[in-house]
C-alpha cells in the first residue's frame, strides 16, 4: 500500500493565504467566522435572558461562558482583544466581497470599528484605573445614555445584522453582478434578466 499525499492544485499552492481565504477558501473562512460571532452574540443573549427572563442580579448574570469562568464577563482586555480580532477579520474578508455584498460587510466594518473604539475606551480605563466621568466603572461614551449589558447585545446585533445581508449578497448576487472571482460561496449566480 503507498501513502498518499494531498497536494492542492499548482494555481491555489501559487496564492497568498490572503488570496486563499477570500478565494477558494472564502466559504470555509465565512463559516468559521460567522460560528465565532454567532457564539458570542449567543454570549449575549443568555445574558439577556438571566435578567429579564430569570431575573438574575447583573452582577450574576455573566452569560453561558461566565457561569463557569466569571472573570471572563469582567475581563475587558478580553472583550477588547475580541472587538479586535472581530475588526481585522471584517477587513480581511472584505476582499471576497462585491457588488451589494461589499457594500453591507463595509457598513458591517465601520460599526464594528465603533464598537472597538468603545471597548478601547473600556480597556484604556481598565489599564490606567481612571474612569470617564468619574464613573466607579469603567464607561464608554454610548453607555451614558444605555445601559452595558443591553448596549453590548445591541452592538453585537447592528454588526450581526448588515453581515447576514452581506453574506446573502454574497451568496445569491443581484442581476448584473457576478460572485467574487475563484469563489465558491455563490450557491447559484442569478441570471440577468432579458
Amino acid at each position: 500500500m503507498s501513502a498518499s499525499t494531498c497536494t492542492l492544485p499548482s494555481s491555489t499552492s501559487q496564492m497568498s493565504w490572503m488570496d486563499k481565504i477570500n478565494g477558494p477558501y472564502h466559504k470555509q473562512s465565512l463559516w468559521l467566522y460567522t460560528a465565532i460571532v454567532l457564539a458570542h452574540w449567543c454570549e449575549h443573549l443568555a445574558q439577556a435572558i438571566q435578567i429579564y427572563v430569570l431575573d438574575w442580579p447583573i452582577a450574576e448574570s455573566r452569560g453561558v461562558l461566565g457561569l463557569w469562568y466569571p472573570w471572563m464577563v469582567k475581563s475587558e482586555l478580553l472583550h477588547y482583544a475580541y472587538a479586535l480580532i472581530m475588526l481585522i477579520a471584517f477587513w480581511i474578508l472584505r476582499k471576497g466581497f462585491g457588488g451589494q455584498s461589499y457594500t453591507w460587510w463595509m457598513i458591517a466594518f465601520w460599526i464594528q470599528f465603533w464598537h472597538h473604539i468603545e471597548h478601547a475606551l473600556l480597556q484604556g480605563q481598565a489599564i490606567f484605573q481612571h474612569n470617564l466621568f468619574g464613573s466607579p466603572v469603567p464607561v464608554s461614551i454610548v453607555q451614558l445614555v444605555i445601559p452595558r449589558v443591553e448596549l453590548h447585545l445591541f452592538y453585537n446585533t447592528v454588526v450581526f445584522v448588515p453581515m447576514v445581508i452581506a453574506m446573502f449578497y454574497h451568496m445569491f448576487p443581484l442581476p448584473g453582478e457576478s460572485g467574487h472571482q475563484g469563489c465558491s460561496c455563490a450557491w447559484q449566480p442569478r441570471a440577468p434578466k432579458a
